[in-house]
């Protein structure tokens, strides 16, 4: 398999502590055989100083050719990957948090993987590799590992990390299915929907976490946990 270009979509609301330096951390990783970026920065509404940063590094940055989409008004990540899936050219989609709890150069075991074994999805998991989930919160863990075989049991994949932000997916996927989920229901809502196009194959590669908490700016809540079991449920058992 040949990859040419690969669409990265950034969402971003409230994270001008960590928005400029993530995207200098995309802009400098180097993919691999040659691999082209396209960087999608969706802001959905940021109220603090993230658009400042963000037009700061494109100033700073100009030769990036960021492609930039900026929200009126707040309607969360799953809306703000949906814009973003909109706008891709690439042959491949991945999405990278505006955080830091995810290192942008694994984007290359996720890209390395699908050329190797030939796969239209490529989950980047935190549980694969032995310590890597030590340092999340004890509940997240836990909660992750739940919804996780929950959705394994509905959908019939056999994978580690349902809610992983990594998902490496081939571009012409997402002309077989739109996220209806505005918040992170996205998550068990794009995994129902890939898990039931026929004849694709769907792996997993290790990835490094670095967990955050709610005070560092962790967005995620047990609310959140009681929606993607709906939506597990909803969009695994109905069209």
């Amino acid at each position: 398999m040949e990859i040419r270009k690969l669409s990265i979509i950034i969402p971003v609301f409230n994270e001008d502590t960590t928005v400029y330096e993530i995207l200098k951390a995309v802009s400098n990783t180097k993919l691999i055989s040659g691999i082209e970026k396209e960087i999608i920065v969706v802001n959905d509404c940021s109220v603090d100083e993230s658009e400042s940063k963000i037009l700061s590094f494109i100033a700073d940055f100009p030769a990036e050719k960021i492609k930039y989409i900026r929200h009126e008004v707040n309607h969360g990540k799953g809306a703000a990957v949906r814009n973003g899936f909109e706008n891709v050219s690439g042959d491949f989609v991945i999405i990278q948090d505006a955080d830091l709890e995810l290192d942008p150069t694994d984007m290359n075991s996720l890209l390395q993987e699908a050329i190797i074994n030939n796969a239209a999805v490529v989950y980047g998991s935190r549980f694969l590799q032995k310590g890597k989930a030590d340092s999340q919160l004890q509940q997240h863990y836990f909660a992750n590992v739940f919804l996780t075989r929950l959705s394994n049991f509905f959908s019939g994949l056999q994978i580690t990390d349902m809610a992983t932000c990594y998902k490496l997916i081939r571009s012409d996927l997402l002309n077989q299915f739109t996220i209806c989920e505005n918040r992170f229901g996205l998550e068990p809502e794009i995994t129902a929907k890939l898990a039931k196009i026929k004849g694709i194959k769907i792996i997993e590669a290790p990835i490094t976490y670095q967990a955050r908490t709610k005070s560092e700016g962790k967005k995620i809540g047990w609310k959140d946990g009681f929606r993607y079991i709906y939506c597990i449920v909803r969009y695994n058992l109905f069209k």
